[in-house]
């Protein structure tokens, strides 16, 4: 196995030499092994090890054989220990996904302050069935069906290629110490029920069944390449990106004979899970939305709208005073005082100084917000309508801020001045409010 797997980790990683790399050791079987074969290379390592305290004094047993291996093997170690249980109480995740979230917030800290290069961990074929076939129970599309990825940025598994019997048996031939976890034996978990009961029982209907499903496998990650590629051509043709949003154009995207997928492919990513209710957006009324936890798709007549929900309050608000030359946050606002005026297509307006009372105040617009719209002589109108009669979509409405002097609205920033803060003959000072993009 370790000319095996020497040959295997240097033609498909061969960007690892000379680089420093952690491995993340339980203890366990797998951990053990691939350290006892990467210790074999030329390769600066240090282990890594997570004590979650879910089992008790087995927990701390294991944290003691690690520091010990280490220890007479001249390898620096890093420990760590974490209340698994009460961040996930915390976080409201379950005891699983909470020890993933705390090993790999720990182990890319570690990266940075240490001034390693990768983290090499131990998931081997068995995993990667195991794995596939969660995922199939739980649906999922094709990403899910195409494994755990041997390089997923800075974290590389050199043991996939590898089953869960060929790792058992090099460790036996060599005399590998390892540590058993006894909540491995446990059906309590989904992953455990498949690796007792179900596995063995696709490799009793075909011994060579993990080999075929490593084919298998390999098939479906040559399509998804092709799906990828598909994927982006046709993007170029219906998308187009503006500033944070992206526009779908619907008309485009009707004539694909498979939308649905392309759909499936761009937005998967977003955290979107409601897919039957995007789907209806693309026949839906105009203004229907589809929210993940950060993102919304919005039917905005011929056009699907992506965005993301914005942090900020609606009560926020922000004040300018007459010291303040320039505005960086929320927008960019340039005042000054000049002589004359100029038109210049709604990214600035000329008001009469004088008529503007200090601090004024900068805010998201409310519902009935009413001002006078310049050259409407003196006739209200409500900014809703305003809106309305813009076509702004929804996500547009959200972006606009109000420009305020005395609770009298002078600016809808971008759109219309008001009326009220013109320039007249009499006019002795011009205030210039420029928006800087």
């Amino acid at each position: 196995m370790f000319s095996k797997f020497q040959n295997h980790i240097v033609s498909r990683f061969p960007f690892l030499e000379d680089k420093k790399l952690f491995l993340a050791v339980s203890g366990g079987l797998d951990s053990m092994v691939l350290l006892h074969l990467i210790k074999q290379l030329p390769y600066e390592i240090a282990v890594l090890h997570c004590n979650f305290q879910l089992r008790g004094l087995e927990s701390f047993g294991d944290q003691s054989f690690i520091q010990d291996y280490c220890d007479q093997n001249n390898i620096s170690v890093f420990i760590t220990q974490f209340d698994t249980e009460a961040f996930a109480k915390d976080y409201k995740l379950s005891t699983q996904v909470a020890a993933r979230e705390l090993r790999y917030s720990w182990f890319y800290e570690l990266l940075e302050t240490e001034n390693f290069d990768y983290i090499l961990t131990a998931h081997h074929a068995d995993d990667n069935l195991e794995t596939f076939i969660i995922n199939l129970t739980r649906g999922t599309g094709l990403e899910g069906l195409i494994g755990i990825p041997e390089e997923n940025d800075r974290i590389i598994r050199p043991l996939l290629p590898f089953s869960r019997d060929e790792i058992l048996k090099y460790a036996e031939e060599n005399g590998i110490e390892w540590r058993e976890d006894s909540s491995n034996a446990s059906n309590k978990y989904l992953r455990n029920k498949i690796r007792h009961d179900l596995v063995p029982m696709l490799k009793e209907i075909n011994p060579n069944f993990l080999n075929a499903f490593q084919k298998t496998q390999s098939y479906l990650q040559e399509s998804q390449v092709m799906v990828e590629d598909a994927s982006i051509m046709i993007y170029q043709q219906v998308a187009k990106e503006e500033g944070d949003d992206i526009h779908f154009d619907l008309k485009q995207l009707k004539k694909l004979p498979n939308y649905k997928s392309y759909l499936y492919q761009w937005l998967n990513e977003f955290g979107f899970l409601a897919w039957n209710d995007i789907y209806d957006l693309v026949d839906g009324q105009s203004g229907k939305q589809v929210l993940s936890s950060e993102f919304r798709l919005l039917k905005n007549r011929n056009t699907l709208i992506l965005s993301p929900i914005s942090e900020m309050s609606e009560k926020e608000e922000f004040e300018i005073t007459a010291n303040d030359k320039e505005v960086n946050f929320p927008l960019k606002l340039k005042l000054c005082n000049v002589s004359h005026i100029a038109i210049d297509a709604n990214k600035a307006i000329f008001v009469d100084a004088e008529k503007i009372q200090f601090p004024l105040i900068l805010r998201k617009w409310k519902e009935g917000d009413v001002f006078y719209p310049f050259g409407m002589e003196g006739k209200s109108k409500k900014v809703s309508k305003l809106f309305k009669d813009e076509k702004l979509s929804l996500i547009e409405k959200e972006k606009i801020w109000i420009l305020c002097s005395d609770n009298q609205i002078v600016w809808v920033i971008g759109i219309r001045q008001d009326d009220r803060f013109r320039i007249e003959n009499a006019t002795n000072r011009i205030l210039k409010i420029e928006l800087e993009s």
